[in-house]
């Protein structure tokens, strides 16, 4: 079971994660997930299947926090729904043929995959590479292949597609805060069918701990859930009070820290 202070240590994680859920429409699993893995690890719960259970509980806690940051997004008439019905059935594929696999992949594989990709995404941003002036957002072929490709990648290191679907639109110069928006409401797909994945997978599986459902962790999950409902609607408020370069840069900041912190724990 999990002590007290490891239930405050998710409790700020989750004030946290639904925070910037909501500011820069990531899903807060780049929080989440090293959080988790660390919780678990101090528990001493769940030995040989951290990782997964980590990245299960955390696409859990986003179908509650991709609901409610999109809500409060939407009320901006910051979500552009053509672009969720174009990439979301995508997505929903990429995210149930992901996470089936994942429960083949070695956890330490997918560790390290997070954090080149977290790296490789977030120098992107950061350095404002910039997309042609002409380049819009591609027709359905386009859209499915991105989407297939967004919903596999977050299958496997826990996030909402955030951190993929926000660079992708901007690079199709969607506007920022539209980009952000959207991407909240593509993240309840993924963090639903991701979740049911994950749950399927582990279902069964030996050496989890009391209280994990397949590779959710519940006790984990509902304490994350409710902080994140929480705080991701002010995120969300924030976001549209920010200018453009600062939440880029700050979306970039954030994930260099969070593989930062997940490389840590790889070699230490």
């Amino acid at each position: 079971m999990l002590s007290l202070s490891l239930i405050v240590v998710l409790l700020v994680c989750g004030a946290a994660a639904g925070f910037l859920a909501g500011l820069l429409g990531v899903g807060g699993g780049l929080v989440i997930v090293p959080v988790v893995v660390g919780v678990l690890s101090a528990a001493h719960l769940g030995e040989g299947h951290v990782q997964h259970l980590a990245v299960g509980t955390s696409l859990a806690v986003m179908v509650f926090t991709s609901f409610s940051s999109v809500r409060a997004h939407n009320a901006k008439g910051a979500v552009d729904w053509t672009i969720v019905r174009g990439m979301a059935p995508a997505m929903v594929a990429g995210t149930l043929a992901g996470s089936l696999v994942a429960g083949w992949i070695p956890g330490a594989a997918l560790r390290w995959f997070f954090v080149l990709y977290a790296y490789i995404i977030g120098a992107q941003m950061y350095f404002g590479a910039k997309p042609k002036g002409s380049r819009e957002m591609p027709g359905t072929a386009g859209k499915f292949g991105a989407g297939s490709l967004i919903g596999m990648v977050s299958s496997w290191v826990g996030i909402g597609g955030g951190s993929m679907s926000v660079p992708f639109m901007n690079w199709c110069n969607v506007p920022v805060h539209t980009a952000i928006g959207t991407s909240a409401a593509l993240g309840w797909p993924i963090a639903l069918s991701g979740a049911l994945g994950y749950l399927y997978t582990g279902w069964g599986e030996q050496g989890l701990p009391w209280g994990a459902a397949g590779y959710i962790y519940l006790p984990a999950m509902l304490v994350l859930m409710v902080m994140t409902v929480l705080l991701a609607p002010i995120g969300a408020r924030a976001a549209h009070r920010l200018p453009v370069a600062k939440l880029k840069k700050a979306f970039a900041l954030l994930m260099a820290v969070m593989a930062t912190q997940m490389l840590w724990t790889l070699l230490r």
